[in-house]
């Protein structure tokens, strides 16, 4: 079945695919995969740009070419995702048809698991954390191959893989996604068959060769995924350039789907927005490409920062963990995975201020920054909430992180660091007490990890504060006791945030309110990990409501 496609009044269709985004754990593990196992070439070392103590790795052909590029989040210590509707479950390479036994005895170890799928063999493994990973023997080893050939892989050239064949998604129904693809950005059904998973539907971009498939099966009925490690965040499609792009935010928003504004991601511009049965997709410029920053023959060889993150290079360099790129033989971090400050070791502490001088002032906040940034970034936040009353301190964590691991991780990997921090604020507390502000005259907030610390910290202490702001953060442990009696508490996040489970944020609003707490707990689709003005507006009523109580 083949249906015309349209597309954007004033764009072309869209190609296929850009790129695919997963969340993963350990991070060596991760490059020896795709590098080691699948012979990718690791095309980019770079951070997470909304918590830059996090990788990211971008895996493609030599130069990276849009349709090869697969991208990791390593998030060491994440628990481990699980697949269901509203998200992609399996990114698909194509692989040469004479290729299919050396893939079986390469990938021996891993548990292939073999089927057919519109005509082709597929392979199926499961990578490290889990993603699904399949080759689809759809081509012919001896016809030019659309990617440019990595010199140095260790995969034989007439065996590469060629640039991915398709994702495959699991809805609950085709028809939103038919809607989306077909409708608005020029795909056309290319096809139907059932199979084990259930009714798979095929839908081919507009490009020639490389990433040309989204496949949808339809599970009427069954659960949703949860994210996780082995988890895809987003699908990205590819757009030519910045006015097409341009163009197809102004379509999307107007056919309902929110899209997010344009987001510089250095190497290419992006724009989010969900399908209707949960789908994260984006689209992605072609250019300026990975070269931009980086000759092509050290491509990934080194740690790049976008200029925003300069200045903190030495602090993001120690905090990252250590990883061999096997390509130049080069190590790039300075942390051992799992490495702890010994217990005897004090972080230096640094402490900045803002707002109304401390001797003058008679409520304070407390604001902890994420990973990654500073403290001076987080004290930002005075200016936007412009409340003239408050006294405002921010510490700044050693090394830009308050734990070293997800604070999901199992608690004895982020001592005696954690602890160490919720002394920090504890001593905070007392300092103020000291000069005639009382707990209850004190907001803790917080964005990302120091969200997740500001709570744990009220959750801990067990009493009544000013109030509590975590903005993109949820609690580090569930189990509490105290009562928190009345304390005021806002809560934001995005439901598809990379670093804040959904699940746990509401498992976190329900263990606050059983503690007593006056809970606002909101979830703003397409915020990202970020703050938005919704989010400001709340903390700033908040605040204004505890400077109001004697």
């Amino acid at each position: 079945m083949t249906q015309n496609p349209s597309s954007a009044p004033g764009t072309s269709p869209v190609q296929g695919l850009h790129h695919l985004t997963v969340m993963a754990s350990d991070p060596q593990r991760n490059l020896d995969f795709y590098t080691e196992m699948l012979g990718q070439r690791l095309v980019k070392t770079t951070v997470n740009f909304d918590d830059p103590g996090t990788y990211h790795f971008y895996y493609g052909d030599e130069s990276g070419q849009p349709g090869t590029i697969m991208t990791h989040f390593p998030w060491p210590g994440a628990q481990r995702g699980v697949r269901g509707n509203g998200e992609v479950v399996a990114a698909a390479y194509s692989a040469p048809r004479e290729s299919l036994a050396f893939w079986r005895g390469r990938l021996a170890a891993f548990g292939p698991q073999e089927s057919r799928r519109f005509g082709d063999m597929v392979l199926r493994v499961a990578d490290p954390d889990g993603t699904w990973i399949e080759l689809v023997f759809d081509v012919d080893a001896a016809s030019p191959s659309p990617v440019d050939r990595w010199p140095n892989s260790p995969v034989p050239f007439e065996h590469a893989l060629r640039g991915f064949h398709s994702v495959t998604a699991w809805v609950g129904s085709a028809q939103t996604v038919r809607a989306l693809l077909v409708g608005e950005l020029g795909f056309s059904e290319a096809g139907q068959e059932e199979d084990a998973e259930g009714t798979r539907t095929r839908f081919r971009g507009s490009g020639e060769q490389i990433g040309l498939f989204v496949d949808v099966v339809e599970r009427p009925g069954q659960p949703r995924g949860h994210f996780g490690a082995g988890s895809v965040h987003h699908v990205a499609l590819r757009t030519r350039d910045d006015a097409e792009q341009a163009a197809y935010l102004q379509h999307l928003t107007s056919a309902g789907y929110q899209p997010t504004p344009v987001q510089d991601r250095q190497y290419f511009h992006s724009i989010y927005f969900r399908e209707k049965s949960g789908v994260l997709f984006e689209i992605a410029t072609d250019a300026p490409g990975f070269p931009d920053d980086e000759a092509l023959g050290e491509l990934g060889k080194h740690l790049k920062l976008p200029s925003w993150y300069e200045p903190q290079r030495a602090a993001i360099e120690a905090r990252v963990p250590k990883i061999i790129n096997r390509e130049y033989g080069v190590t790039i971090g300075q942390r051992e995975l799992g490495q702890e400050t010994p217990a005897n070791t004090a972080p230096s502490i640094q402490v900045m201020t803002a707002g109304r001088p401390l001797g003058e002032g008679r409520v304070a906040s407390i604001l902890l920054h994420g990973r990654g940034s500073t403290a001076q970034d987080i004290l930002g936040l005075e200016r936007e909430l412009n409340l003239s009353v408050y006294s405002y301190l921010a510490p700044q964590a050693e090394g830009g992180s308050w734990y070293p691991q997800s604070f999901l991780a199992p608690l004895e990997q982020n001592q005696p660091q954690l602890d160490q921090a919720l002394a920090l604020i504890d001593t905070l507390f007392g300092e103020l007490e000291q000069r005639g502000i009382s707990p209850q005259q004190v907001v803790l907030g917080g964005f990302s990890q120091g969200a997740c610390l500001a709570l744990e910290y009220a959750a801990r202490r067990g009493e009544r504060l000013g109030g509590v702001l975590a903005l993109s953060g949820a609690l580090i442990t569930l189990e509490h006791g105290g009562d928190l009696a009345g304390t005021p508490v806002f809560m934001g996040v995005a439901p598809d945030d990379a670093h804040i489970p959904l699940e746990r944020f509401e498992q976190s609003a329900e263990v606050l309110k059983v503690l007593g707490a006056q809970v606002d707990a909101r979830v703003y689709a397409g915020l990202g990990h970020s703050i938005n003005k919704d989010e400001l507006d709340a903390a700033r009523d908040l605040m204004r409501r505890a400077a109001e109580v004697r």
